[in-house]
């Protein structure tokens, strides 16, 4: 590229066949010593299977985390209260690593992103309606994080700042081509010492505290969290037509949770409790994955390619807690001592295998048409034993409502077939049907007993119409998808989380089907679509049922009857001039639900939408400025009510000279307007005629968080080679 500009550039002074050179008429010819030419993607691309951030295109992606950058994405929701992720308003979400399946719990999966720094990420695509060929898993769509591997190119960053306590990380991402072997690997360190808490203020008819009773209760979570990734990897050119490679990925997170709860009670009106509760919690996961792979290229247009993969998580979750839970005279509530013991214990620890293979083949059969097959297979073991002892009479003490141990075990065998043509110059159709068959079993070995065995075949199509012509598009799909239920909300676990409540699984939840039709339109950029979506039993977290004795309350995953979305979605580029960019995305419209696992059933329709901008200011002395904000309507997760929230964010950055890289500047929540109010008892009756209000307040909201980044480039800016980005848990991006 370089000597090409340099020859236009000196096109005009060379002469003609037949002519000579003037050299007095001519200027003085000096020697350039360096032609650089960058060209910088948008933040944001419409593709036909959904949006591409480009995340390096952001000044606010130094020092930022990967959950930072989707918090900031278009049509993307994400509830740091219930560790929760929401796609154009459906929190039926999968999010993968270079194409494959990151099958944690929610809670860990919040663990990982946040410890991910965003500098070794290339782009994230978020696929509303994938079509057939990729995995049916997810009915919001998927989220697929595409980390950088560039050849003979490194990048380092080293990021330092400070919110309501410190912050820490680095990253170092590089590439080698020696001959024909490519190596590539990233590292990164994340230390976070955080804050938040809730404040609720609540009623419920409760026998256990012997009555009708108000309460107002703090909850104050202090988290310091230590997070490591890392990803190696290589591929090789065997022949000129058959490339085989492989990598190791591994996470080492610890984070451990201080937390110091304090309630006043009023039973009957006539009798007060004060509850203090001191809980440590440590959240230890260790997770690896490894996988090879080998392209064969059979002839010109026809190609095969085979993957296999191996996943292994560990949670290890111990807690401890001295509470008390006393009136004026020392008593406590109720006759259950195992509840309110001064001091309680909870082991939990879990670990996951998942091995996967998969096969694919294509092959172009004439310049209009193309045909892909496939096939793969995914077997998953799950152990989880966790319990509750409580200390009385000197004595650890448990009950078998509060011990578990499951032992689960699932299958997964998926076909898929594919058809692409160009039915007319500017028509081209991709339809494609994939069949997937399930079984999931889960045993209680302790017992002796099979707690649940289902099996589920279903077919799932995907269609896909594309009228282009010149520079506008429209596009035309209908896809079938399904959500399976996470592990842990399957598996029956036990967390204490207070004298009249238990965390815990459900081991009845449905998986969701969902039903998609999308009309789009493309022009320029801009970029308008239509989405219907019909899901029959979405799940929704941390609802409120009674447990069988009737003492005290299960927060768990429950099924609802059905959703319903209507949803407009909207992105909108705008160049004011040379040095201004902005940009407006629009995710919003009608959703309607029906919930039955509440004293009574409930249906509710309702308006609800997610929005955000960002605008981008090319500054003299090589400084770039960057304002970005987002903000979320009123929203319904099953029979719990939110408020609206958002947040406004800045970065600034500056190129250093003589090639020593850029600083940036960066500022989280500029307004401290994360705090979050939400609602039981508004919508339907719940356990115990519960009805509260609690409002979560993010560590941004008691304090901006301020960062400063240094990062610099080195090597030559030469890409690598790239299978499909957007291919499901087995496959993988390689450069």
């Amino acid at each position: 590229m370089n000597y090409l500009l340099l020859t236009l550039f000196l096109l005009p002074f060379v002469p003609a066949a037949g002519q000579s050179a003037a050299p007095d008429s001519l200027p003085a010819l000096k020697q350039l010593k360096e032609v650089r030419v960058q060209a910088s993607k948008p933040l944001l691309q419409q593709q036909a299977y959904g949006t591409v951030v480009n995340v390096q295109s952001s000044v606010l992606t130094k020092g930022s985390s990967v959950l930072e950058v989707l918090e900031r994405a278009p049509g993307v929701n994400i509830d740091r209260r219930t560790n929760g992720i929401a796609l154009n308003g459906k929190s039926g979400v999968m999010v993968m690593l270079n194409g494959k399946l990151l099958r944690m719990s929610a809670d860990q999966l919040m663990v990982y992103l946040q410890g991910m720094t965003a500098a070794d990420v290339e782009k994230i695509e978020l696929l509303n309606t994938p079509p057939a060929k990729y995995d049916a898993s997810g009915n919001a769509g998927m989220i697929n994080i595409v980390i950088k591997k560039n050849r003979n190119q490194g990048n380092l960053s080293l990021t330092g700042g400070y919110g309501y306590g410190e912050k820490a990380a680095a990253s170092l991402n590089f590439g080698r081509t020696i001959r024909n072997t490519g190596l590539y690997g990233s590292y990164s360190f994340s230390h976070d010492r955080a804050y938040y808490d809730w404040f609720a203020r609540a009623t419920d008819d409760m026998k256990l505290l012997g009555g009708p009773s108000s309460s107002d209760f703090l909850s104050v979570i202090k988290p310091v969290g230590n997070t490591h990734n890392i990803i190696l990897g290589a591929d090789v050119n065997l022949t000129p037509r058959l490339i085989i490679g492989g990598s190791i990925n591994g996470n080492i997170s610890r984070m451990a949770d201080h937390t110091v709860n304090h309630g006043e009670y009023l039973v009957n009106k006539t009798t007060a409790y004060n509850m203090d509760a001191d809980i440590m919690v440590n959240n230890n996961w260790d997770n690896l994955g490894a996988s090879v792979y080998a392209e064969k290229k059979i002839r010109e247009g026809e190609q095969l390619n085979i993957d296999l993969d191996y996943l292994y998580y560990k949670n290890n979750r111990p807690s401890s807690a001295v509470s008390s839970f006393v009136d004026s005279a020392g008593h406590t509530p109720g006759t259950n001592d195992t509840l309110f013991a001064a001091v309680q214990r909870t082991f939990s620890v879990s670990s996951m295998r998942i091995g996967v293979f998969k096969m694919d083949y294509s092959r172009q059969l004439s310049p209009k048409i193309k045909i892909e097959a496939g096939i793969k297979g995914t077997y998953t073991k799950n152990n989880s034993n966790s319990r509750i002892e409580s200390f009385l009479d000197g004595d650890w003490v448990s009950s078998t409502a509060a011990t578990n141990n499951i032992i689960m075990k699932e299958a997964i065998g998926a076909a898929y077939g594919s058809l692409e043509t160009q039915l007319h110059p500017a028509l081209r159709l991709v339809a494609g049907l994939r069949y997937e068959y399930s079984q999931t079993q889960m045993d209680d070995p302790q017992k002796k007993q099979q707690i649940t065995k289902r099996t589920l075949g279903k077919f799932f199509p995907g269609i896909f119409l594309t009228w282009k012509k010149q520079e506008a598009e429209w596009q035309l799909s209908y896809t079938k998808r399904i959500s399976r239920p996470a592990y842990n909300d399957l598996a029956s676990f036990v967390v204490y989380s207070g004298p009249t409540s238990v965390e815990t699984g459900n081991p009845m939840l449905k998986p969701t089907i969902t039903n998609n039709v999308k009309l789009g339109y493309n022009y320029h950029g801009y970029s308008f679509s239509l989405l219907y979506s019909k899901d029959d039993a979405p799940v929704a977290r941390y609802q409120l049922t009674p447990n069988p004795a009737g003492e005290v309350i299960w927060v768990s995953p429950q099924n609802l009857l059905f959703q319903h979305n209507l949803s407009l979605q909207a992105l909108v580029p705008w160049k004011v001039n040379d040095w201004w960019n902005m940009s407006f995305g629009f995710t919003g419209g009608w959703r309607q639900f029906k919930l039955d696992f509440t004293a009574t059933p409930v249906q509710k329709d309702y308006f609800g939408f997610n929005t955000n901008f960002s605008t981008a200011f090319t500054l003299p002395a090589r400084f770039n400025l960057e304002i970005s904000g987002w903000y979320n309507s009123t929203t319904y997760d099953g029979s719990k009510k939110a408020d609206p929230f958002g947040a406004l964010n800045a970065g600034l950055k500056k190129e250093l000279n003589n090639n020593g890289g850029s600083l940036q500047l960066t500022v989280t929540d500029i307004l401290r307007t994360v705090r979050i109010s939400s609602y039981f008892g508004t919508l339907a009756e719940e356990a115990f005629n519960l009805k509260s209000k609690v409002t979560f307040q993010a560590e941004s909201g008691k304090a901006q968080i301020i960062k400063l980044t240094w990062a610099k480039t080195f090597g030559n800016q030469q890409q690598s080679r790239q299978r499909s980005g957007t291919d499901e848990e087995s496959n993988r991006v390689r450069k």
